[in-house]
């Protein structure tokens, strides 16, 4: 459970790459002469993170490796920023001086490693269901689902429904996309 007053100062919810939007698995191979690299994103986390911009919360991808298809899916989800650095601690650092926004008043998720320091300095520490022991321990929050699989969904809804915010996120979810009448749902 998150902590209600910590939920409600969040300002910016920050996301590891591999092993936490994806299931850590990468495809390389050849397109003619071209190298290829494909990874697999969960499209609950889409959503998640939807709603969690929804909810005026800054969303940032950060990984320790360069790559084209976290590029990619980061435009197709307009997350706010991409930091991609194998020194993720002052890259991320940096990233938080530019924006005016305090390590308490982040979230970070992670799953490996190279996100211990990142973990360790956020407000809201967040480990995924398959992370590493070193991760799990650093976490004020380990999700039931494993990275890859809807684990960033499950952390926007445990930190929306923290702040109160998630039903209202929801409904305007839906009338957005025409699902609901304005103002009024249907119940069977």
């Amino acid at each position: 459970m998150i902590d209600v007053s910590l939920a409600r100062r969040l300002k910016l919810v920050g996301l590891d790459v591999d092993g936490v939007l994806t299931d850590n698995g990468i495809y390389v191979g050849m397109v003619g002469d071209h190298p290829v690299e494909l990874k697999r994103f969960h499209i609950q986390d889409g959503l998640g993170i939807k709603l969690l911009r929804d909810a005026g919360l800054v969303v940032v991808l950060a990984s320790a490796r360069r790559s084209e298809a976290t590029e990619l899916r980061a435009r197709e989800l307009k997350v706010d920023e991409v930091v991609q650095d194998k020194r993720k601690l002052p890259a991320f650092e940096d990233l938080l001086r530019r924006r005016g926004v305090s390590w308490e008043d982040c979230a970070f998720v992670g799953d490996d490693l190279p996100d211990l320091p990142l973990l360790r300095r956020v407000g809201l520490p967040i480990a995924v269901a398959n992370a590493v022991a070193e991760v799990v321990a650093a976490a004020q929050l380990v999700t039931r689902a494993p990275g890859g699989q809807g684990a960033v969904r499950e952390v926007a809804e445990h930190i929306l429904q923290a702040r109160g915010e998630w039903h209202g996120l929801v409904t305007k979810y839906f009338v957005e996309r025409g699902d609901v009448a304005h103002g009024a749902e249907r119940s069977r």
